[in-house]
C-alpha cells in the first residue's frame, strides 16, 4: 500500500448522474462532432455552429458552480466530457477544456468581482478564455517566465510574449502569469504574479498560429504583450503568488488530460478491433492471428488501466483529498503515453491504411502525441510524483 494508507485510498464513486451525462455527452460527439472531422482535417478550423452547440447544451458551464453561470458538476463529469469528447475530436476536448485554465484559478484565488465579472459569461458560454503561461524559452519550467509587470498608478505595466497559447485566437479573456520582481536564483518560484487582461486592450495582440504536429482546428499562438495595461483589480491573488495560482491550476488540469488521452486511446483501440474482424488475409480474418490478437488485448488492457487512473484521481480531487496532486500527475502521464502507445499499435494492425490520412487512424497519434507534453511534459510529472513521495514520507515521520 506505501505510500497510501489503505485499501480504502483507491476507491473510485460513480453515479447514476455520470453514466447519464456520459450519454448525453457521447451522443453529441457522435451526432456533431463525428461529421466535421475531415472538415477540421482539411481546413485547420472548428466551425462555430458546433461550439454554439456546445454552449446551448451547457458543456462549457460543466465543472463550475450554478451561481457562476455554470451548469455544476464535478471533477469526475469533466474528466467524462474530456474522455467522450476527445474520443471524437480532441481539439474539441481542448477547446472546452482550455477555458478551465481561466476558470479554476479565478474559483480558487480570484475576488468575488473578478468571479462574478468573467467566470460568470464563461461558465454560461457567452465569452471563451485563454490561459498564456508558456514563453518562448519557457515551458515546464514555470520559476523561469519572464514576462515582466512593472507597477504603476492604478495597476500594472505589461511586457513580454507568450508562446503556444490554446485558443488565444477566439478567447475574450486571458489569465497571464507575470514577474513583479526579480528573479531569486534560490527561490525562482518568487515574485511572479498573475493577472486577467481583455482582448482589445491597447498593446495585446495576437501572433503568429503555430503549425503543430496535430489537434487540428484548435492550434496555438503566440500572444504578445507591448505596454498592456492591466488594473489592480485584475490581479489573481496577491502580487508574488502567482506561482502557486499557475501550479494548482495544473494539478487539476492534468486531471482532464488524462481524461482527454483515454478518449484517444479508446478510439485508436475500437478501430483497431473493428479492423481486425471485419479485414482479411490469407483468407482469414486478422484478428485469428496471435500477432494482431495479443496487440488488440494490450491495448485494451493499457487503455482500461488508464481509464480506472484518471477516474481515481478525479474521484480523489473530488473529495479534496490531498493525494490528488500526485494521483493527477500518474495519471497524466500513465495515459497519454498509453495514447501514443495504442495509437501506434492500431495503425500497424492496420497496416498500409493506418497511414493513409484518411482512414483517420494517424490522426490519433498526432494528437496523442501533444498530450505527452502540454500541461507539463511527462518527465517533469515523474518529478512531480516523486516529490510527492518524498513529501507524503517526511510528513509521516513526522507523525511518528
Amino acid at each position: 500500500m506505501f505510500p497510501f494508507g489503505d485499501v480504502n485510498d483507491f476507491k473510485i464513486d460513480m453515479g447514476q448522474e455520470h453514466d447519464l451525462f456520459r450519454k448525453s455527452v457521447r451522443q453529441f460527439s457522435e451526432e456533431s462532432l463525428s461529421p466535421i472531422i475531415m472538415e477540421v482535417e482539411r481546413t485547420n478550423v472548428i466551425p462555430q455552429a458546433v461550439i454554439d452547440k456546445a454552449k446551448d447544451l451547457g458543456l462549457i458551464g460543466i465543472g463550475v458552480p450554478q451561481e457562476y453561470g455554470g451548469q455544476g458538476g464535478d471533477m469526475r463529469m469533466l474528466a467524462i466530457m474530456a474522455e467522450e469528447v476527445s474520443r471524437v475530436l480532441p481539439s474539441f476536448g481542448t477547446l472546452l477544456l482550455v477555458n478551465h485554465l481561466f476558470v479554476d484559478p479565478l474559483m480558487l484565488f480570484g475576488t468575488e468581482e473578478q468571479k462574478s465579472k468573467y467566470v460568470v459569461p464563461v461558465a454560461a458560454g457567452r465569452a471563451l478564455a485563454a490561459h498564456a503561461s508558456t514563453e518562448p524559452g519557457v515551458g515546464s519550467d514555470v520559476a523561469g517566465i519572464k514576462t515582466a509587470a512593472r507597477k504603476v498608478e492604478g495597476g500594472w505595466i505589461i511586457n513580454g510574449r507568450k508562446a503556444f497559447i490554446t485558443n488565444a485566437d477566439r478567447a475574450d479573456y486571458f489569465i497571464v502569469s507575470a514577474r513583479t520582481s526579480p528573479m531569486d536564483p534560490q527561490a525562482r518560484w518568487r515574485g511572479l504574479s498573475t493577472f486577467i487582461v481583455e482582448k482589445g486592450s491597447d498593446g495585446f495582440n495576437i501572433g503568429q498560429k503555430f503549425d503543430v504536429i496535430g489537434l487540428r482546428g484548435e492550434q496555438p499562438n503566440e500572444v504578445l504583450l507591448d505596454d498592456v495595461f492591466v488594473p489592480d483589480a485584475n490581479l489573481v491573488g496577491r502580487a508574488g503568488d502567482g506561482f502557486k495560482v499557475i501550479v494548482t491550476a495544473y494539478d487539476y488540469s492534468r486531471i482532464l488530460i488524462g481524461a482527454q488521452a483515454v478518449g484517444i486511446a479508446q478510439a485508436a483501440f475500437e478501430m483497431a478491433f473493428n479492423y481486425s474482424v471485419q479485414r482479411k488475409a490469407f483468407d482469414k480474418e486478422l484478428a485469428s492471428f496471435e500477432g494482431i490478437a495479443f496487440k488488440i488485448s494490450d491495448m485494451l488492457m493499457d487503455l482500461e488501466a488508464s481509464r480506472l487512473l484518471t477516474y481515481w484521481a478525479a474521484y480523489l480531487a473530488d473529495q479534496k483529498r490531498p493525494e490528488f496532486y500526485m494521483a493527477s500527475s500518474i495519471a497524466k502521464t500513465y495515459s497519454t503515453e498509453t495514447a501514443e502507445k495504442v495509437a501506434s499499435a492500431a495503425i500497424k494492425v492496420h497496416g498500409g491504411a493506418g497511414v493513409d490520412h484518411r482512414t483517420g487512424v494517424e490522426r490519433l497519434l498526432r494528437d496523442s502525441i501533444i498530450t505527452t507534453i502540454y500541461e507539463g511534459a511527462n518527465d517533469i510529472q515523474r518529478l512531480t510524483v516523486f516529490r510527492s513521495l518524498l513529501k507524503m514520507v517526511s510528513k509521516d515521520l513526522e507523525a511518528s
